[in-house]
């Protein structure tokens, strides 16, 4: 509760207590002010007392406040108000309020045990130790109980436990650290210890709601939950307004599946504590365990933003998003408790299942192996092991524990089903298909067994058999959509539409809502090209259930196959609003930016974002947004955020290093490289990335060592043999370099290693082969415009102006706008003095949009032709945007000079000169230089 409701509740003339509404004249609020300006502050903290005692918080609140209105420096009202707060489970207030009573002056002895609780109660364990860091040996027991405690959390257990025994050395009868010691036990798996040390709690003090609790901790992990109802109910005789108690009893009866119940002592709870993390985490596993994950979810969110280390609700967030298929978030929240809890085999099978559904099979086969070398006989675990063996396509070994595991629980069908799959994946057809029957007859009212088997037919193309085993699981279950729309796929596999049309209409007449029926009715028109029946069968759909998300998106890949991208845009934008899933939404910004809606794709991805922060999709579109855009900084620091989000993810990372080259930072770009590769050492796009850094910094000898090592383990692809061509000429030895050229050419003939050829050949002295050498690549490429363009500036390069632009003017007679065939048309008319040369030189600008180095040679032609104003505006535009531009800084500095400002002129050719680098006009540049001076 926050400050200004507590004064709302002061004021109000309306007031909810213990169930009974109070208004008009005689309601509790009015009635606790008009008492507050009449009684002395004794008696305002007296009556104070009296309602914390009878679980009055609120009331007991109120008037706390009050007192302190009238005596504002008193800290031991402070201290009180923190005890309410904390007995009402407002963590945040109570913490707030101790602070306060210790800055006022409480000694820190009285004040400390409230604020390590308040800490605790947030998971706040790592200040709850930091606060608790001058408690010495021989010290205040609740305060030394409590830093065991904020150590227990922390997962530093043997540390915890030291201390615990510590204090009952010198207490003995210290209840806490018997507890906390009990509870260590029972984690550990000694629950005979745990019960003594319950037992002595209780001994010395019955009626303490900390041991009775523990004793029901120990009945639940004992599975006796009647005996842990009767210790929760006990608790709340002794005091109703126990904040803990009624919140407990509640998450043992969703447990016991009571949700009715469950939820009438949640509410009887938020009356007593609304502000309690626990509250909240038991509300979010009420709305899970009944399949409510969307307010689950949001509960979470909340819940973790206030207290991340509060592990029940980092353990339920990780259940949830493995229920809600968003496999790298739960990976996220089970990583993080299997920190706190590394042997907590519920969490490691979620994990392994997570990584599993996100296609990282050899993480879970790690996070499973050592499970599996304990040799414990768990059923589930060892399925899923064999699940992890069966999608590496390692067949034999999953064929092994599901044969375990069946040999272990062989009643049950699914894993019967499970071992004839991986038979099937390793090539016993005969055996699988005896696996697959044994399961439907271990359980002729189960269908999954039933449905595999007749998929497992179809596969094989046994459409026969399929129709005959769909046939008997049609006579068991003879209403049933999915039997019926089985049949209807057999029927289509055999050729017989008609058929199968009616069992696709049939099974829609027995499940309205049956989906997949609906869909193959589609995807039949569809096949036809008919989509205008496509789209009236989901239309229809739609109809009886609106806002069916998988519909609406199946109606925009119809209105996408039909050539009309709005439609399919307006149906995408009605499946994002109809959930507030993700998924859709990731649809609709990809084909924002499919359809050149960069800043709507931007705006709708930015939404989501705030929201599903981590989601990997999201992120990935939204940095696909922001490159539409020209965003490079957003969106490296979105590709930064997907990296953290899938860690062990190659491809982000490479994307993030890709990034960094981009923007020069090439130092960073580094680590990111080799961090790919530490993910995936053979990741070839990463090793050519590293090596042309290499390059880039002359490491020449590390760059070759990584050449020759793509070379080796990958000796049919060209790309090793590229790489240590383009070193080679890096060092200026292109004879050597034609070597390693060839040899890749030869693997991979291609535009680029032609071009790279050539160049290698005319830096060798050899100009004809060169030339010769891009004649032969036209002749069996006449359309590749690459090599076109390449051979024309080779002309350029030899001042053979003529047959330069007789290649460029070509080249335009089939692509009129191509930029870089104009902007190089314009130089070469520029320098044979041809009038053509400033129209040509405003068409590459009116088509390029603006880049710089295409407006330098339009605004060095104008200079050139006198139009020096003119000019010299559109130079200082291009530098501007290309400040290392060498040319462009020099002709800017001449168009400077012509116009008079010669200071500027000289200061800029004097910043070109000082570079130790040449260009071509640097002669020009320093004749210019010595006429200014």
């Amino acid at each position: 509760m926050s400050e200004q409701q507590v004064k709302r509740r002061i004021w109000s003339t309306r007031w909810i207590l213990g169930g009974a509404v109070l208004v008009g004249g005689a309601a509790l609020g009015s009635a606790l002010y008009l008492q507050a300006r009449q009684a002395p502050v004794a008696e305002l903290r007296r009556d104070a007392t009296l309602r914390q005692q009878r679980g009055d918080y609120d009331a007991a609140i109120i008037q706390l406040k009050n007192a302190i209105e009238a005596q504002r420096g008193d800290p031991a009202l402070r201290l009180q108000l923190a005890r309410v707060y904390l007995d009402s489970g407002d963590s945040e207030f109570a913490e707030k309020e101790a602070r306060e009573a210790m800055r006022l002056g409480i000694p820190s002895a009285e004040a400390r045990p409230v604020l390590l609780q308040s800490l605790l109660l947030q998971a706040r364990y790592d200040k709850a130790l930091e606060e608790s860091e001058g408690v010495a040996a021989g010290g205040d027991p609740v305060l030394r109980t409590a830093r065991a405690d904020a150590l227990r959390g922390l997962g530093r257990l043997d540390e915890a436990r030291q201390l615990y025994e510590a204090v009952l050395a010198e207490a003995p009868g210290t209840v806490s650290a018997m507890v906390g010691l009990g509870r260590l036990a029972l984690r550990s798996g000694r629950a005979d210890e745990a019960a003594t040390l319950c037992a002595r709690a209780l001994a010395a003090r019955p009626d303490d709601a900390t041991a009775l609790l523990f004793q029901a901790d120990l009945h639940r992990s004992a599975g006796r939950g009647a005996d842990a109802m009767r210790v929760y109910e006990r608790i709340l005789a002794l005091n109703p307004g126990h904040r803990s108690a009624h919140i407990l009893k509640a998450d043992l009866a969703i447990t016991l599946g009571q949700y009715e119940q469950a939820r009438k002592d949640l509410d009887a709870a938020r009356r007593l504590t609304p502000n309690s993390i626990l509250l909240a985490y038991t509300e979010a596993l009420l709305n899970f365990s009944q399949g409510r994950h969307e307010p689950a979810q949001e509960a979470l969110r909340r819940l973790l933003r206030v207290a991340p280390d509060h592990m029940p609700s980092v353990l339920l967030a990780g259940a949830l998003s493995l229920n809600l298929n968003e496999p790298y978030q739960a990976e996220n929240h089970l990583r993080h408790y299997l920190k706190y809890d590394p042997d907590n085999l519920y969490a490691r099978k979620m994990l392994a299942a997570a990584l599993l559904r996100s296609g990282q099979t050899k993480e879970a086969m790690a996070v499973l192996a050592p499970l599996l070398e304990a040799g414990g006989k768990d059923v589930q675990l060892m399925a899923l092991a064999a699940e992890t063996h069966l999608q590496a396509h390692s067949f034999g070994k999953a064929v092994e524990l599901f044969q375990q595991a069946s040999a272990l629980a062989p009643e049950v069908a699914e894993l019967r089903a499970s071992l004839g799959l991986s038979k099937l994946g390793a090539g016993e057809l005969e055996s699988a298909l005896g696996d697959l029957r044994a399961a439907t007859e271990l359980d002729r009212g189960a269908v999954d067994a039933g449905v595999a088997l007749v998929r497992t037919e179809m596969r094989l193309q046994r459409l026969d058999r399929a129709l005959a085993a769909a046939e008997s699981l049609a006579a068991a279950h003879p209403r049933s959509a999915v039997v019926t729309d089985l049949k209807g796929s057999v029927h289509l596999a055999m050729g017989e539409q008609d058929k199968a049309r009616d069992h696709f209409e049939k099974a829609l007449a027995l499940r309205a809502d049956y989906y997949p029926a609906a869909a193959h009715l589609g995807e039949m028109a569809l096949a036809r090209q008919d989509f205008g029946a496509a789209r009236a069968r989901l239309t229809a759909f739609l109809d009886k259930n609106k806002d069916h998300v998988e519909a609406l998106s199946a109606l925009a890949t119809v209105a996408e196959r039909a050539g009309k991208p709005q439609e399919a845009t307006q149906w995408l934008e009605r499946a994002a609003a109809a959930t507030s899933a993700p998924g859709p939404s990731v649809n609709l910004i990809g084909q924002y930016l499919r359809t050149g809606q960069t800043q709507k794709a931007l705006d709708l991805a930015g939404g989501l974002q705030v929201s599903h922060p981590s989601n990997p999709d999201l992120l990935d579109l939204l940095g696909k947004g922001q490159l539409a855009n020209g965003q490079m900084e957003e969106a490296l620091a979105t590709y930064r955020k997907l990296a953290v989000a899938l860690p062990r993810s190659a491809q982000a990372r490479m994307q993030v290093g890709a990034l960094e080259v981009l923007l020069k930072q090439e130092i960073a770009a580094e680590s990111s490289f080799k961090e790919v590769l530490a993910i995936q050492p053979d990741f070839p796009a990463a090793q050519l990335a590293l090596a042309e850094l290499h390059v880039r910094k002359g490491r020449h000898e590390l760059a070759l060592m990584m050449a020759s090592q793509l070379q080796r383990r990958h000796p049919k692809a060209s790309a090793g043999h590229q790489l240590e061509g383009d070193i080679l000429m890096a060092r200026q030895q292109p004879a050597r370099a034609l070597e390693a050229y060839g040899r890749a050419f030869a693997l991979t003939p291609n535009a680029e290693l032609t071009i790279k050829i050539s160049h290698a050949l005319r830096l060798a002295g050899k100009p004809d082969q060169a030339t010769a050498r891009l004649a032969q690549w036209l002749r069996a490429h006449p359309d590749d415009l690459r090599v076109q363009l390449f051979r024309a500036e080779s002309l350029m390069r030899e001042a053979k102006h003529a047959q330069a632009a007789a290649q460029l003017e070509a080249i335009l007679a089939r692509h009129p706008q191509q930029v870089a065939a104009l902007n190089n048309l314009a130089l070469t008319y520029q320098r044979m003095g041809d009038k053509r040369a400033r129209g040509v030189a405003e068409k590459a600008v009116a088509a390029a949009g603006g880049q710089p180095g295409v407006v330098d040679t339009l605004a060095w032609i104008l200079v050139e032709e006198g139009e020096v104003a003119r000019g010299l505006a559109m130079l200082k535009e291009a530098h501007a945007k290309a400040p290392q531009a060498r040319d462009i800084r020099y002709h800017l500095a001449v168009a400077l000079s012509r116009s008079g400002d010669r200071a500027a002129a000289r200061q800029h050719l004097e910043g070109l000169l000082a570079a130790r680098s040449g260009f071509p006009e640097a002669e020009n540049a320093k004749r210019l230089l010595a006429s200014l001076r």
